[in-house]
């Protein structure tokens, strides 16, 4: 039996829900957040508002003022949350085993349901589930999805972002290494910003520039060198994740004496944020939920959270959340004895933007 992983990713999925709902907003820049007259930030963009470069964990503010024709709707969380469960039970109909990675995504493994007589023909033998499936969420939910199959999650992920949105692409054993070839480093699972920087200096921009490299990678990125040479080559030997995976993220610190000084809450803030971002990157993850957590003298304890789209990893974007859910909460009404952060909701980090020849 064959490995076969398919990777089901819903396109724009907050703001399709909200397409989908509201048909005067089908085929506008809609922009799922605060608006942007507010102090608030963006959970999801649409098709539309993305050409306008508007993203996660954006401003408001600088979401308007790069899409003045935006439509600002209130993120629904239950709403979004509850169609999930509805897509879930859709994806279990197939008879795979799924590892969901977040409100808008899963990994299922058809090695079960798909043979064929070599490797690349029990992945094309997965394509009429694969078309079945996007279908059914069409016709029953009123949504789209790309879907992804390859012989490994790595693989998988990279072709669910090859033709979004609605797409469908098979990586075939045969063409890997080609398929991989003129695509940025960027967009091979573990590669962040900073590592992305260090090839950079090298020379190394594109996945081909990895195969084609006759050094040794530890002396670039260390340990991950090796598993790196792997990647660049089309080769993942990681299991579906089904329960024993890291669910959170989270720091806290209690002051000595309790304090309101927004300049002592914010250093605090930004060192937690940034030892949140050094873990996710060591667990090569990112982020869809930042909450934070406030304690006062009397000991009451709140937690705030809220939710994006597209994950992030970054100490300033998760800082710009957790200030963003301080002022909008209005937490620091009074001194605090406690002031935590944390990141769940973890996924694999959303690659740039690929770009094809």
């Amino acid at each position: 039996m064959y490995r076969v992983i398919a990777h089901l990713d819903m396109d724009a999925f907050f703001a399709s829900i909200e397409q989908r709902d509201d048909p005067a907003l089908r085929g506008k820049p809609v922009i799922v957040g605060a608006p942007p007259t507010q102090r608030g930030v963006v959970c999801a963009a649409s098709y539309e508002a993305r050409k306008f470069g508007v993203r996660s964990a954006m401003p408001s503010a600088t979401a308007g003022r790069l899409c003045p024709k935006g439509v600002f709707v209130r993120p629904r969380m239950d709403r979004y949350k509850e169609e999930s469960g509805f897509i879930l039970k859709i994806m279990a109909d197939t008879g795979a085993v799924i590892e969901p990675m977040s409100i808008d995504e899963a990994y299922l493994d058809l090695s079960a349901r798909c043979h064929g007589e070599d490797a690349d023909a029990s992945l094309l033998s997965c394509v009429p589930i694969a078309r079945q499936l996007k279908e059914r969420i069409r016709s029953e939910r009123g949504l789209t999805a790309t879907v992804g199959i390859a012989s490994n999650k790595l693989l998988a992920k990279i072709a669910s972002d090859f033709e979004k949105p609605d797409g469908l692409t098979v990586v075939s054993e045969r063409d890997k290494v080609q398929f991989l070839r003129p695509l940025p480093a960027r967009v091979l699972y573990g590669v962040g910003r900073v590592t992305e920087q260090v090839l950079l200096r090298v020379g190394i921009r594109t996945v081909g520039d990895l195969q084609d490299y006759s050094g040794d990678l530890r002396a670039l990125v260390g340990s991950f060198g090796p598993k790196l040479k792997q990647f660049a080559v089309g080769e993942d030997d990681r299991p579906l994740e089904l329960g024993d995976e890291v669910k959170s993220i989270s720091g806290e610190e209690t002051f000595l004496q309790d304090t309101e000084d927004r300049g002592v809450l914010r250093a605090c803030l930004r060192e937690q944020a940034a030892e949140i971002a050094a873990k996710l990157k060591r667990r090569r993850l990112a982020a869809h939920t930042i909450q934070v957590k406030v304690r006062y003298g009397d000991f009451t304890t709140l937690t705030r959270q809220l939710t994006v789209e597209e994950p992030v990893s970054e100490p300033k974007d998760i800082y710009r959340l957790a200030c963003f859910l301080l002022g909008r909460q209005r937490l620091v009404s009074r001194p605090l004895r406690l002031l935590g952060l944390s990141a769940s909701n973890l996924r694999e980090p959303t690659a740039q933007q690929l770009t094809f020849w």
